[in-house]
């Protein structure tokens, strides 16, 4: 891997190509991300990129007199994490993610990442944490028939037969059944870079990208290439 970047769902929308062709696109706010640790062999046991995306405020404990705390930004960068940024020269961020990049090690501490590293016609997978849809039927959420809407068949919308009762007399593990739907990480493979606005740090990605707005979205170049 040697292009990937953080990044956040803005939203979709629609743009014409140059063929005057009308594309729906997922329009992403992708980095600045800031290097904060460079692994190597030598230290780690195997060479990644760490770095960090969307600003962050710090947490902040004051006492008074009679030794109270004060807790200001309770969900804050706490102090540890405060020291780790510092040693890159960076402020607080609310992301961190490593990427095992083959030239891992012309980066430096500190560099930024920035959404210029793509290009348009660039192929992308991205990845996120799929919308969440509550408990669902199985209809629903697995694709399964429902039953005759007559009056008499009684049977609808519901489950159906689990397996047979004497043998083997339990329920196999895996069996499709209602249950909690979306809210996993979901990974959409070969997505096309149509257009890249270096300047306000945004990628136009042709078709959906999972996630709800404003979610972190992982972007990296895919390896499907070629195929």
């Amino acid at each position: 891997m040697k292009k990937a970047i953080l990044a956040t769902k803005v939203g979709m929308t629609q743009i014409f190509n140059a063929d005057g062709v009308l594309v729906p696109v997922t329009v992403l706010e992708a980095g600045p991300c800031s290097v904060t640790q460079i692994k190597t062999v030598e230290n780690d046991g195997y060479s990644a990129v760490q770095v960090a995306f969307a600003d962050k405020k710090e947490r902040v404990v004051n006492k008074d007199a009679n030794g109270k705390k004060e807790i200001r930004n309770r969900h804050g960068v706490n102090k540890a994490q405060m020291g780790h940024f510092a040693k890159a020269g960076v402020s607080g961020k609310r992301f961190v993610k490593e990427f095992k990049f083959e030239n891992a090690d012309e980066y430096n501490l500190g560099d930024v990442i920035k959404a210029d590293i793509f290009a348009e016609g660039d192929k992308i997978d991205a990845t996120a944490i799929s919308k969440g849809k509550g408990f669902q039927g199985a209809i629903k959420r697995l694709g399964q028939h429902r039953g005759p809407m007559a009056h008499g068949s009684k049977f609808h919308r519901h489950q159906g037969s689990n397996g047979a009762c004497s043998s083997p007399s339990r329920v196999f593990k895996g069996k499709g059944m209602p249950g909690h739907m979306g809210s996993v990480k979901v990974t959409t493979q070969n997505l096309e870079v149509v257009r890249v606005d270096a300047e306000n740090n945004l990628l136009l990605v042709k078709g959906a990208v999972p996630g709800a707005k404003k979610c972190l979205v992982t972007i990296k170049e895919t390896v499907k290439a070629g195929k």
